[in-house]
């Protein structure tokens, strides 16, 4: 990669841009080198840590990976000589409250979609900072609105580094022999318009009427329309790196099952960052009926649904769930009266 722009260049400049930009260049920089560490663990695949089950659950409930806690505990040990006051992760019920007078706060999902590991599937970490604030008890009660930088580690055939700082999203690819990550696309834009979906269709009997009838639309399809592609790869990260280079849109929906009611993906640390980022590449993030960012969280693991994507593809799905239309509305091609993918 030569001459690129190195993370640690470009997170320097940053750092004197205002009063938070220090400590989050600090957290973003400690978050990169404990995702060389964890890459590393990734390809090692017949260490102790290559992804067997523990005995343990995590805070939700899950079931966790040898890899999810080293993947966490190398995440906090790189953090330990950053200034932040607490530390929010998927594998742990509680905060790690730190230093209370620092600025910020980070929320962390160590190891996104670890359930693929034994299948050699991509997988990540995703990060999310946000200001502290007077009362630390609600630092992880802010709406989305309020992050200072999100990002996300894909650990896959190249290891990738999505960010945003608030101006754009910029993906930077770690250089294996110069032990450092270096910027390879600046200014990541979502297409406005893409005929690709991802969806676990093998829950459609459980969905609501608008996600039927979007997924059926796209399956139908209809003449000046696009053919649709469907993804699935069960991994948040993946999913939203396909969003950021090709477009398109990703729904993991509210349904009827136990335990799915409220969606699946945790508000804190999956979905305000993710709907950052997308925002930020020009794209959107709902919940079906309403913008992610604009959510408060009531709780540091509280689930969300998370629909995301291009723009237009999103707003259609907000606008099968917001405008109440008859049955045989909800159920006719979608896009036999309106077309967003003109060929």
């Amino acid at each position: 990669m030569g001459s690129r722009q190195t993370l640690g260049d470009y997170i320097e400049r940053y750092s004197q841009t205002g009063p938070w930009a220090l400590p989050v260049a600090a957290a973003i920089d400690a978050i990169a080198a404990a995702s060389i560490d964890i890459a590393a663990s990734m390809s090692d695949g017949v260490s102790a840590i290559s992804g067997s089950s523990t005995s343990c659950k995590n805070a939700d409930g899950d079931i966790q990976k040898d890899l999810d806690v080293h993947a966490d505990r190398v995440i906090r040990r790189a953090l330990r000589c950053v200034p932040v006051a607490a530390i929010a992760s998927e594998e742990e019920r509680l905060p790690e409250i730190r230093d209370a007078s620092a600025r910020i706060c980070v929320a962390v999902d160590p190891l996104d979609g670890s359930s693929n590991i034994e299948i050699n599937m991509t997988v990540g970490t995703i990060f999310s900072i946000v200001p502290t604030p007077t009362d630390l008890s609600a630092a992880f009660q802010q709406k989305g609105t309020a992050q200072l930088a999100a990002g996300f580690v894909v650990y896959g055939p190249q290891t990738s580094l999505v960010l945003t700082l608030g101006d754009g999203v910029d993906i930077f690819t770690l250089d294996r022999g110069e032990g450092c990550f270096k910027l390879t696309c600046r200014g990541v834009r979502i297409a406005v318009s893409a005929p690709e979906y991802a969806i676990n269709a093998s829950n459609r009997r459980y969905w609501e009427p608008p996600v039927r009838a979007f997924i059926d639309g796209c399956i139908a399809g209809s003449e000046g329309a696009a053919n649709f592609n469907m993804r699935w790869i069960g991994s948040l990260v993946a999913e939203a790196y396909r969003i950021l280079t090709r477009g398109g849109i990703f729904l993991y929906p509210a349904d009827a099952r136990d335990g799915y009611s409220e969606g699946r993906l945790r508000l804190v640390y999956e979905a305000h960052p993710m709907a950052f980022i997308v925002e930020q590449a020009g794209g959107a993030a709902t919940t079906g009926y309403g913008r992610i960012l604009d959510i408060a969280a009531t709780s540091l693991h509280q689930r969300v649904p998370l629909i995301m994507g291009s723009i237009d593809v999103v707003q259609r799905v907000e606008e099968l769930h917001n405008n109440p239309q008859t049955p045989s509305q909800l159920t006719s091609p979608l896009f036999a009266h309106r077309g967003f993918f003109r060929v």
